[in-house]
């Protein structure tokens, strides 16, 4: 457990059921550091749920009451395919609507939804970290192969997001840091049926190097996009 916040905080993952997700809160479940963990998702109590926008407000509610500040953010959710069963588009032609819409959903406005629910919980001095899981393929710069239209989409909104969050988030504590991390190639359930077995490492060794990403980072890396190795990704 090399990673350290640097004192005791209270943290939150959302989606910590799912590969990457599950990692990160067994990472910070018996972490020295920690003084308060929380997961949220669908099968949660309580429970989130992005199509109803009331349910993140209504957990950070519980949470204020409960805990009060949050020093860390997770956002670990996404999915790489609509729910309708339509494989990633090979090409425009094969983009719909109603499968952008879907990949939108819950990859960009799920975690724009969240951050508007749960940033204000974040102190106004001292730890603050926001750590929300986007991907390589939507960076803009970095696309030589085409394809993959609404993941790419929805993760390069995505970043545009967190980007704003950040600058906002660091007007209110200039000692926050707020990042869009790639987390590799990771073996769960949403990525084996296409990642071709090119893993880059463990969902465990995937968890420990974006919190060791995020802990090391400094206010003047705030709103950036970084790999688990730490370099930052073009936009």
């Amino acid at each position: 457990m090399s990673f350290s916040f640097g004192g005791n905080i209270n943290a939150l993952i959302l989606g910590h059921t799912g590969g990457i997700g599950e990692a990160l809160y067994a990472a910070l479940s018996n972490h020295k550091d920690i003084n308060k963990l929380i997961g949220l998702s669908r099968a949660s109590t309580p429970d989130i749920d992005y199509q109803s926008p009331d349910s993140l407000q209504a957990a950070a509610q519980q949470i204020q009451t409960e805990v009060g500040e949050l020093n860390c953010l997770l956002i670990a959710t996404g999915i790489l395919t609509a729910p309708n069963g339509a494989p990633p588009e090979k090409s425009l032609s094969e983009f719909s609507e109603s499968s952008l819409s879907e990949v939108l959903k819950i990859n960009t406005i799920g975690p724009a939804l969240a951050l508007k629910a749960f940033l204000p919980l974040m102190p106004r001095k001292g730890i603050c970290r926001v750590g929300v899981l986007s991907a390589r393929v939507g960076s803009i710069g970095d696309n030589k192969l085409g394809g993959w239209i609404s993941y790419r989409a929805s993760k390069a909104a995505l970043n545009q997001i967190v980007h704003t969050a950040a600058i906002e988030l660091q007007r209110k504590n200039s000692e926050s840091v707020c990042l869009a991390l790639h987390p590799g190639t990771i073996e769960t359930r949403l990525s084996k049926p296409y990642a071709r077995d090119k893993f880059t490492h463990s969902a465990e060794e995937c968890a420990h190097n974006l919190l060791d990403v995020l802990c090391s980072a400094s206010p003047e890396q705030t709103g950036g996009f970084y790999d688990y190795a730490g370099k930052e990704i073009v936009w």
